[in-house]
């Protein structure tokens, strides 16, 4: 559906009334202006009524309705398309989810298409309302002003998920025992779909800043501070899957240690138990000729024979560690 439609016409706001072609027409009458219309999750009919008018090629309109696309920058002729996954971290379960912002860009023209509830555009057209010299710069400011948003919404991110890896590092590190293994894969599966998001926009970015986007002349200072900022967060993002594999190796030799304590715990206790188990073996096969067997103390020498063994060979294993 379509969220927001308006002229911006020297950094200034004028909303649309009536048809979108009426409103296109008049953007271009005017000159130095265009049009921003922003969609929600759009249906194919509903995007064929924006897309009619603005001739945009069956591709990147299909890109656009269905969505799943990698971050990437193409052109269609005079039209600029760009694909950004935006993100969202869910505290309650400590989730990253995943969903996709699209650009066409013209002239005169500014396509914003969301898909997920992350990252909703509202905010990025406040502030660029709130800067009217920036606007001013027609869609590149649009493209330059959502890609910021993004980026620094990803390094907010980036702490949560440290903030995360912290407390996982105190679980495993923690005195008492606890099953962290699931908890670990499952915030490196999060690490990485966040690195899907982030890691391939840097090239986007990189073709922009190097000046081969003809949209974004005269905004590359603006476009150059989003990039050192998205290479932060990627340098942020492989620590973090670096440092996660290494507290899933930690934990991993960790049980190890704890399964080799406790064989050794087992086998202590087999070789006490071996020694009442061999005695009272012996004595039970009941032959008429055995030393001891008639004599009345016999059962409390051989008692004490047990017992004396045993308690040596459990002083000697927990001096030894295994006990």
């Amino acid at each position: 559906m379509i969220m927001d439609c308006a002229i911006y016409r020297k950094g200034v706001r004028d909303d649309v009334d009536g048809d979108l072609s009426d409103a296109l027409d008049a953007a271009r009458e005017l000159g130095d202006s265009f049009m921003w219309i922003g969609l929600h999750e759009p249906s194919t009919e509903e995007f064929d009524q924006v897309a009619g008018e603005l001739q945009l090629h069956p591709l990147a309109i299909e890109d656009a309705v269905h969505a799943h696309q990698r971050p990437k920058l193409e052109r269609y002729g005079d039209v600029l398309f760009v694909v950004i996954k935006s993100l969202r971290y869910i505290d309650e379960t400590s989730d990253i989810e995943v969903g996709e912002i699209m650009l066409f860009l013209g002239k005169d023209f500014v396509i914003t298409v969301r898909h997920g509830e992350g990252a909703p555009l509202k905010a990025v057209r406040r502030r660029l309302e709130g800067d009217p010299d920036l606007l001013r710069h027609g869609p590149s400011a649009v493209l330059y002003t959502v890609l910021d948003e993004v980026v620094d919404h990803y390094g907010s991110i980036a702490h949560e998920v440290e903030t995360d890896i912290i407390d996982l590092e105190r679980r495993v590190f923690a005195p008492q025992r606890t099953t962290v293994t699931e908890d670990i894969y499952e915030l490196k599966r999060e690490v990485l779909e966040f690195r899907g998001a982030e890691d391939p926009l840097i090239p986007v970015l990189q073709e922009i800043v190097k000046g081969r986007v003809s949209v974004a002349e005269g905004t590359l200072e603006y476009f150059r501070d989003v990039l050192d900022h998205l290479l932060r967060v990627d340098e942020q993002v492989d620590s973090h899957n670096e440092l996660l594999t290494n507290v899933l190796n930690a934990h991993l030799a960790q049980v190890g240690m704890q399964q080799n304590e406790d064989m050794r715990k087992i086998s202590a206790w087999a070789a006490i138990l071996a020694v009442p188990t061999m005695i009272t073996g012996v004595y039970g096969m009941n032959f008429d000729h055995m030393p001891e067997l008639h004599q009345w103390w016999g059962y409390p020498a051989a008692m004490m024979v047990i017992a004396g063994i045993c308690v040596g060979l459990y002083r000697w294993f927990r001096k030894s560690g295994w006990l």
